[in-house]
């Protein structure tokens, strides 16, 4: 896990992804969960966008509210029933593996990688997967329901939408991890900052990434858009690429060896080759500094030993002054006393 708040000495690439329809091919809800209350997948978003709509409601809520009403009486509605739905999601190809094959080919290349979901979706279905339960990522930002004291949901406790979805980011960028946390709201140096901008990626397949998506690409990161391989559909990446959201796109394909692979081992090579230049840009600054200093230090004795040198003159020409003063008063007293 990051230590939060504190540079490393490896370069740190954060990649943050959304999760349905680019981790998984679908909405997680429609992997089980809405045909377990006897809906049509699409009947069921149809409503809850009806509902957002004629209620002013955040879209997010509106799903939530809707899946909480139709287990209501109906089926088990606990934390350990979500995760149980999360388990049977499916993924990408690629995917189970991505993670780990990815960490190490940075650590062989004297880069530290960390992978993070920013996500619309239920965090606890999330945290079901198998790539969540074997340590996938340093943390997961999705929405998330208030369980009481037998498991049971009870309230939404967080919110996750296209526009603050951008909060998480400047979190993990600070090393402020934490959602409860206000110092994500204070100033760093940018010595300070744990993951420059620079150094993140997000992927990321649709509208509700958007945000994310042009933050980071104005910020000298990488953005990236996903289609899914199957169906070839390439029109969402090719408008994002076009209003300048992504610098990038790929299919959803994880596999060792396939374009999305290539694209993110290439990011890690670049952050490495320019870690080198930092330091070795950083090491030709030090030696001029010290360089100019020891420069500084002899111009500083010989304007010491000039200023000695100056203060001798003025006591020697004082002395004479004095010398010859005293001589003319002395001749004249003499001359007087001749008189």
């Amino acid at each position: 896990m990051p230590n939060e708040g504190k540079q490393e000495r490896l370069p740190i690439v954060a990649i943050c992804y959304d999760f349905d329809k680019t981790l998984s091919p679908d909405d997680m809800q429609a992997q089980g969960f809405i045909q377990s209350v006897g809906y049509d997948v699409a009947e069921f978003w149809k409503e809850t966008g009806e509902l957002a709509r004629e209620n002013n409601m955040d879209s997010n809520l509106s799903y939530m509210y809707k899946m909480v009403q139709e287990a209501e009486g109906n089926l088990d509605f606990s934390h350990a029933a979500l995760e149980e739905y999360g388990s049977k999601v499916k993924l990408f190809d690629g995917v189970d593996g991505w993670f780990e094959r990815l960490r190490q080919y940075g650590l062989e290349h004297g880069v530290k990688v960390e992978h993070y979901i920013i996500s619309s979706g239920l965090k606890e279905m999330i945290e079901g997967t198998k790539i969540a339960k074997e340590g996938a990522f340093e943390r997961i930002y999705a929405s998330s329901f208030y369980f009481d004291e037998n498991g049971m949901v009870k309230w939404p406790a967080q919110v996750v939408n296209y526009t603050n979805k951008t909060q998480y980011l400047f979190r993990i960028s600070k090393g402020v991890l934490d959602i409860n946390d206000p110092a994500v709201n204070d100033y760093f140096a940018p010595e300070d900052i744990r993951i420059p901008f620079k150094n993140m990626v997000y992927i990321g397949d649709s509208d509700t990434d958007v945000p994310c998506m042009k933050l980071v690409n104005a910020n000298g990161g990488y953005s990236i858009g996903v289609y899914n391989p199957v169906t070839g559909d390439r029109n969402k990446v090719y408008k994002m690429i076009h209003d300048k959201r992504i610098g990038y796109y790929a299919a959803a394909d994880y596999t060792d060896g396939s374009d999305m692979d290539k694209l993110l081992k290439s990011v890690i090579d670049v952050v490495a080759a320019q870690d080198k230049l930092d330091r070795l840009h950083a090491e030709d600054v030090k030696q001029a500094l010290e360089r100019s200093s020891q420069s500084d230090c002899v111009h500083e004795q010989v304007a010491k030993a000039d200023c000695e040198c100056l203060l001798y003159l003025n006591i020697i020409i004082l002395h004479v002054e004095q010398h010859l003063a005293l001589h003319s008063r002395h001749s004249k007293i003499a001359e007087a006393y001749r008189k």
